[in-house]
């Protein structure tokens, strides 16, 4: 039987077979018999080693290089419903709440009714989050103050789901919020970080009411691009007054003006 790949795997394969250029998946990388060959299956193993550790990683705000966005940005923490990493990961509905009294804390610390508010969840991987966000938190304030957007505090929530979008858009309500949360570790990485976007986010949306910015890492979407990307759907739910699938993302991303850095 036959196999008809598409036009642009007939390319790679047919340019010295070199497909594993197009994919970090583990293709055409030879065997022993029916098994991946040593190096393969030990570079596997470490790779499944690496994903679980991110996946129970710490993320002390006191140390680096979390303790500079504190010191910088005045980055504070709040948690939801889920008490302990244990049952986060066995409760995954409670981490898409808030906890008691977190609500009343957000609304002392952060102003309301701001054009963006940009929110830092552990995740899955706090491990993307210590490797990604220090080069992604600057340069979407700077840029999003630029546009002349009123952009709020910003916060980490712990033991945190996609879902608590909801919960802080009825706490403070935000026009636009911004999740930059750890993905789930994979064997390609365990450091790559996800933007989950919501206009006006409330009680009940689903991902239907999300857009996504997803595999930020120096791999795959470079901070640079992720910025751009977050600001151009931003500039888009502002122009129709929604987020969700309904809204797609522009063929040339926005460009970038105003301070780099900080």
């Amino acid at each position: 039987m036959s196999i008809e790949l598409p036009e642009t795997l007939r390319g790679a394969v047919d340019a010295g077979g070199q497909i594993i250029n197009v994919t970090p998946a583990r293709l055409l990388l030879g065997r022993a018999g029916t098994a991946y060959r040593t190096s393969t299956q030990l570079q596997l193993r470490a790779d499944h080693a690496f994903a679980k550790d991110a996946l129970g990683a710490a993320l002390p705000l006191d140390e680096p290089p979390m303790a500079a966005l504190v010191e910088q940005f005045a980055l504070f923490e709040i948690s939801t419903e889920a008490a302990t990493h244990e049952e986060y990961l066995a409760r995954p509905d409670r981490g898409r709440r808030l906890s008691a009294g977190t609500i009343a804390t957000l609304q002392e610390n952060c102003p309301s009714g701001v054009d963006v508010q940009i929110v830092v969840g552990d995740g899955l991987s706090p491990l993307a989050v210590k490797s990604q966000v220090p080069a992604l938190l600057g340069p979407l304030i700077d840029h999003a103050t630029a546009r002349g957007w009123s952009v709020g505090r910003p916060f980490l929530v712990r033991h945190c789901r996609v879902g608590v979008l909801n919960d802080i858009g009825v706490a403070l309500g935000a026009e636009n919020v911004v999740l930059l949360i750890g993905e789930r570790p994979g064997l390609a990485t365990a450091e790559s970080l996800s933007a989950y976007l919501g206009h006006r986010p409330r009680i009940g949306d689903t991902d239907a009411q999300r857009n996504l910015v997803s595999n930020i890492h120096p791999a795959g979407v470079s901070a640079d691009e992720a910025v751009r990307r977050i600001l151009g759907l931003i500039e888009s739910f502002r122009l129709h007054g929604r987020s969700g699938f309904t809204v797609k993302e522009s063929a040339q991303p926005t460009a970038l003006s105003g301070p780099a850095d900080r």
